[in-house]
């Protein structure tokens, strides 16, 4: 059968379009398994020797199409909430964090936990003048550890980012929550109910919340919390902190502890599969080896 043929009434997996992604990103070592039979046959891939004569692949221009269209079909897929999460989540894992998307924790809460937070600001908003970068967790604004409730309740709470700094050492992690909000409502029902938003609080050492420039401005947002504004578009604009967050010097909670143990860190889809490094002469190690102290959560300019 002609290639072209076979490519026209054929459609890649997503087995096929991950391996479409491995040879991309690497120097195209062959497997000899049936998925590149089968890339062979839909002349997505070529077969090339190098000029010391050892066969390698390479994309062909339809199979580099054939990347491009998954690639824009997953982004179509993804809602505005999921984007700008999968956002902060690369931020954070490009400072050396840990990240954990959308991760169930139990929170112990208060049992007198319940009033709302008043509205402080016109509903009627226009987009905010960008605010100077005031740093993360200065140290006039840290706190001591709060003395644990004697009375309360255990919630579950389902954080949209949730990080730790890669770290073996425990005094360091400064584990920290990024709440995603992509409309004002959906902002305000965070706002009004009190025990949720201790939930975070108590999982984490630092608070965000991360919103659309315009939504809401920085007065409506309890001052514990910090903030982070997109400035136009939810994928390209500009991602800028305004306020830092109040930081608690918090151990990390044994139930978060269990939960983290169980659960697989988040990794952006060119870093998730360590096959695509090899054959890369020089390619760096993904994070950074350190455990010294830093303030990651800095966005970037």
């Amino acid at each position: 059968m002609d290639p072209a043929s076979h490519a026209s009434s054929w459609a890649p997996s997503r087995a096929h379009l991950s391996r479409l992604m491995k040879i991309w990103r690497s120097a195209g070592w062959p497997c000899r398994d049936p998925i590149e039979l089968d890339l062979l046959a839909a002349g997505l891939i070529e077969a090339h020797a190098d000029p010391d004569g050892r066969d390698t692949l390479r994309l062909s221009a339809s199979g580099l199409e054939a990347l491009i269209a998954s690639r824009q079909r997953n982004l179509r897929a993804m809602s505005r909430h999921e984007r700008l999460a999968q956002r902060v989540a690369r931020q954070l894992v490009d400072a050396g964090r840990l990240v954990w998307l959308e991760l169930a924790l139990r929170a112990h809460v208060s049992a007198h936990v319940s009033a709302p937070v008043p509205a402080t600001a016109d509903p009627a908003l226009t987009a905010t003048e960008p605010l100077p970068d005031l740093g993360l967790w200065p140290a006039e604004a840290s706190a001591s550890a709060p003395s644990p409730e004697p009375k309360g309740a255990w919630r579950m709470a389902r954080p949209d980012v949730f990080s730790v700094r890669h770290t073996s050492v425990e005094a360091y992690l400064q584990p920290v929550v990024h709440e995603i909000k992509v409309s004002r409502a959906d902002l305000l029902s965070d706002l009004r109910h009190a025990v949720k938003r201790e939930s975070y609080q108590w999982l984490c050492s630092a608070c965000y919340y991360v919103f659309p420039a315009g939504i809401a401005k920085p007065n409506e947002i309890p001052e514990e919390f910090g903030i982070w504004l997109v400035h136009g578009d939810i994928d390209s604009g500009q991602l800028e902190q305004v306020r830092p967050a109040r930081h608690v010097s918090r151990p990390l909670p044994f139930p978060v502890w269990m939960a983290l143990a169980k659960s697989t860190p988040w990794r952006p889809d060119e870093l998730a599969e360590a096959q695509a490094h090899l054959g890369e002469p020089g390619a760096p190690s993904p994070g950074p080896q350190t455990d010294a102290p830093s303030q990651p959560d800095q966005p970037k300019a």
